[in-house]
C-alpha cells in the first residue's frame, strides 16, 4: 500500500476523521472472531486486530512498519493456515484486486474470515474524486464498486456475510466542516447507507465439497421380539368378543 495513503490517513484532518470510523468498524467486526492464526495486510502504522483476542497476529505490508514485508498478491503463508484476515482498503490500493482476493481464499481456513474496506465510488467522495482528478491519495486509489467486490467474493467462494457503512459527512478538508455534518453519520445507516464513502465487507471462505453432518433422528428397526411405539401414538384396549 502506497506510502502516501497511509500519511494522509493518519496525519490530514479528514483522513483522521475517516480513520476513526474505521477503527470502530474493525473494532466490532474483529471482537468475536476466533481461532489460532490473524494477520493484517497493509496500513501497519495503525492495529486493526487490537480488540481480536488470537494469541498469534501479525502485520503484512509491502512498506512501512510490518512485521513481514510482501506484496499483497504473493503471501507467505501456507495455505488454509490464516483463521482472520483483514485487508484495510488493499483492494483500493493495488493494480491486481482480484489476484489479491485470490489470494485471501487460498490463505485462508475452511471458514475462516476475511475482512475488508474500501472507497465507494457512489458517494460523495467518488464525486470528490471525479471533480480534482486522481492524482493525490486518497482519490488516487481503484474505488471499486461494492457490487463488483461481492462478485468476485462469491466466485472465490467467499461468502459476503455482514458488512458496514461509515464515512457519510461530505469528504471536507477542514476539520471543522466536517464536525458541522456530523449529524450524517448518526443518520447514514438508517436514510442512505449505500451513499457512505466508505464500506466494509465481511466474508466467509465457504469449503468446497463440505457437507454438514447432523444427528439421524430417525428411529431405528425394532429388534426381534419388541415393539416399538411412537410417542404420539394412541393405545386402544381390546376386548374379546
Amino acid at each position: 500500500m502506497k506510502n502516501s495513503f497511509s500519511d494522509w490517513l493518519c496525519s490530514s484532518e479528514l483522513g483522521c476523521y475517516l480513520l476513526e470510523r474505521e477503527q470502530a468498524y474493525f473494532d466490532r467486526a474483529v471482537a468475536d472472531v476466533f481461532g489460532f492464526h490473524a494477520v493484517q495486510l497493509g496500513l501497519p502504522e495503525v492495529d486493526f486486530l487490537r480488540a481480536n483476542r488470537i494469541p498469534w497476529q501479525c502485520r503484512v505490508s509491502d512498506s512501512g512498519p510490518a512485521q513481514i514485508r510482501c506484496a499483497p498478491e504473493q503471501l507467505p503463508f501456507e495455505s488454509r493456515s490464516l483463521d482472520l484476515l483483514v485487508m484495510p482498503h488493499v483492494l483500493d490500493f493495488t493494480t491486481v484486486p482480484h489476484q489479491v482476493l485470490r489470494e485471501a481464499e487460498r490463505v485462508l481456513m475452511p471458514e475462516g474470515r476475511l475482512i475488508l474496506t474500501g472507497f465507494n465510488p457512489v458517494s460523495l467522495w467518488g464525486v470528490r474524486r471525479l471533480i480534482q482528478g486522481r492524482e493525490n491519495a486518497p482519490w488516487s486509489g481503484n474505488f471499486l464498486s461494492l457490487v463488483r467486490i461481492k462478485d468476485w467474493l462469491t466466485l472465490l467462494e467467499l461468502e459476503p456475510a455482514s458488512g458496514g457503512f461509515m464515512g457519510y459527512a461530505p469528504p471536507f478538508s477542514r476539520c471543522d466542516w466536517v464536525q458541522r455534518f456530523r449529524f450524517m453519520e448518526r443518520a447514514g445507516d438508517r436514510w442512505w447507507p449505500l451513499a457512505a464513502g466508505v464500506y466494509g465487507i465481511e466474508a466467509i471462505k465457504r469449503q468446497r465439497g463440505m457437507r454438514l453432518i447432523l444427528p439421524n433422528w430417525k428411529q431405528g428397526k425394532a429388534k426381534a421380539g419388541l415393539a416399538v411405539a411412537a410417542g404420539n401414538e394412541r393405545h386402544h384396549s381390546h376386548r374379546e368378543p
